[in-house]
Formats: C-alpha cells, sequence, structure tokens
C-alpha cells in the first residue's frame, strides 16, 4: 500500500485532469486526459514538455511546474546543471523508475529504491 503522500501515483487520467483544475486551469483539463498523462507520468510533466500537450502560456506553465514539484516532493533541476554535480534527489529519480508500468515498478518501494542505490552502505552497516 502506498503512503499517503504517494496517493498520487494511482491517480488516472481524469484524476489529475481534476488536480490541475483545482490549480486553477480548468481550460487545461484535456490537454492532460488526450494525452493518458496518469499520475505516474506528472514526473515527465514540465515546461519543454508542455507545449506537446497543448499548454503554451509560459506563465502557466510555471505554475504548472510549480504544481508538479510541489506534489511530488522533488526539487527543480537547474538549467546549469553540470553533469560533475552531486546526483539529483532520490525522490526525483524514484519517481522515474515508479513512471514505468509492470509488476517491478508496481512493487518497487521507495525504501528498496534507495537500498539498491546504495548498496554497499548496507553491507558496510551489516558487518
Amino acid at each position: 500500500m502506498l503512503r499517503g503522500n504517494m496517493e498520487f501515483l494511482q491517480w488516472s487520467c481524469d484524476d489529475v485532469a481534476r488536480w490541475i483544475e483545482s490549480l486553477g486551469f480548468p481550460q487545461y483539463k484535456a490537454c492532460f486526459t488526450e494525452n493518458c498523462i496518469t499520475g505516474r507520468k506528472l514526473i515527465y510533466v514540465n515546461c519543454i514538455y508542455m507545449p506537446r500537450l497543448g499548454i503554451r502560456d509560459f506563465k502557466d506553465m510555471k505554475v504548472i511546474c510549480a504544481g508538479v514539484r510541489e506534489l511530488l516532493g522533488i526539487t527543480e533541476t537547474p538549467w546549469s546543471r553540470n553533469i560533475a554535480d552531486p546526483p539529483r534527489d532520490s525522490m526525483g529519480l524514484f519517481l522515474e523508475k515508479k513512471s514505468r508500468t509492470g509488476e517491478l515498478a508496481d512493487n518497487l518501494t521507495y525504501q528498496q529504491f534507495l537500498d539498491d542505490m546504495h548498496p554497499s552502505e548496507r553491507h558496510e552497516s551489516q558487518q
């Protein structure tokens, strides 16, 4: 069972559309339903992707992106990010894994994801 703050992963396209409406954008509900954007796919909704959904007003895009980041509990990736920078936040990486379909993604928990990310730390703590 998912914890309270991960319920959005189970959202249907209609649930996402209702959430978009609650942000104050009823005019974009069809953009999300017609493009089959479920809760699992929200990780991919950003200002680069939104014009493909039919959302072209940049002010609206910024508000929606901020709402998505808040809902998902992830931080904004800086545009100037260098590959030498530390890895992205683990929640964003986890949600990318959960966005996939199939039994592995369905059963993956955040703790399992963290354990898989840092297996050497787990082994060191067991010694």
